[in-house]
């Protein structure tokens, strides 16, 4: 028997096919909300797509069809999970596994994605022309970026595909808009852009909200009561300007009063080195991986 991954073992695919019907897109029923193609599987369920399904179970979208492929075993609320890749092949395919496993993995992988079924990747950096390298024969090929979020339905899922008709790119969109906002994109350049901001963003922005944390203890805040004020003070803002549909700019102007102290503090973060620079650096930083990541794939 071979071996997808470390303790994953592969069993063979049979020939024969099960009779399937061709609606591959997301059914709707009503009482049931979304539902899952009937046979879909997440191929590497770690962080990234355990907040996917947690989103998904949350919004209430019917998991049944769903078996996720893990070597632990671990278990993930909501869906089945299988140790070893099932027999035949799988309307939906998810690839959640790091991206620098691939080339160990797609040769193995690849005689489950047929001509019926959708390839949606998570791995960052492989873009659409190495995973049709990789998995010719698939029906259509799907890039997503989501960030963690997604598991409380606030999240972002950035949409990428060249080869999907109307039905499953509706579908697909009607899936992700559970997890929160899920814009599609022109190209695999936009894609990596929105995830060098929204993908790595949360990361970004819990470090920017510990800082303060980490100031109001330096001054003698209680740690606890500093942790909560800064969570509370991003968490208050962002839902305000959600609700108002104020830019941020426009909302900093309104909260400094000229001649006080917010705006002295602005002066600071507006200076040419200031956030500003600072986020371009980052933002560029995160680029600059994603391309070598690419380039490795390509390879």
């Amino acid at each position: 028997m071979r071996t997808l991954l470390p303790g994953f073992p592969v069993r063979a695919v049979g020939r024969k096919k099960p009779q399937r019907s061709y609606r591959r897109s997301i059914d709707r029923h009503a009482g049931r909300g979304l539902m899952l193609p009937r046979t879909s599987w997440f191929v590497g369920c770690g962080n990234m797509g355990g907040a996917m399904v947690e989103g998904w179970r949350k919004a209430g979208v019917d998991l049944s069809g769903m078996t996720a492929v893990s070597p632990s075993g671990r278990a993930i609320a909501g869906v089945k999970v299988v140790t070893s890749i099932p027999e035949s092949e799988p309307d939906w395919c998810f690839l959640g596994f790091k991206p620098q496993m691939i080339d160990a993995i797609a040769p193995d992988l690849e005689p489950h994605v047929g001509s019926d079924t959708v390839l949606l990747s998570i791995l960052a950096g492989v873009e659409l022309d190495s995973l049709r390298a990789k998995f010719p024969r698939a029906r259509s090929v799907v890039r997503l970026m989501p960030n963690l979020p997604v598991s409380e339905g606030e999240g972002v899922t950035a949409l990428l595909s060249n080869d999907t008709d109307d039905a499953t790119r509706d579908a697909i969109q009607a899936l992700h808009e559970k997890l929160g906002f899920a814009p599609w994109c022109k190209s695999d350049d936009e894609l990596v852009l929105i995830s060098a901001i929204a993908g790595s963003g949360p990361a970004y922005v819990a470090r920017f909200v510990d800082a303060f944390a980490i100031v109001g203890r330096e001054l003698g805040l209680a740690p606890d009561v500093a942790d909560k004020l800064a969570l509370e003070t991003i968490a208050g803002t962002g839902l305000m300007a959600r609700k108002s549909g104020e830019r941020m700019g426009d909302l900093a102007a309104r909260v400094a009063s000229p001649g006080g102290t917010t705006e002295a503090g602005l002066k600071v973060l507006d200076a040419d080195d200031g956030v500003v620079a600072m986020v371009r650096e980052v933002v560029a930083a995160a680029r600059r991986r994603s391309d070598e990541m690419a380039a490795a794939a390509r390879d």
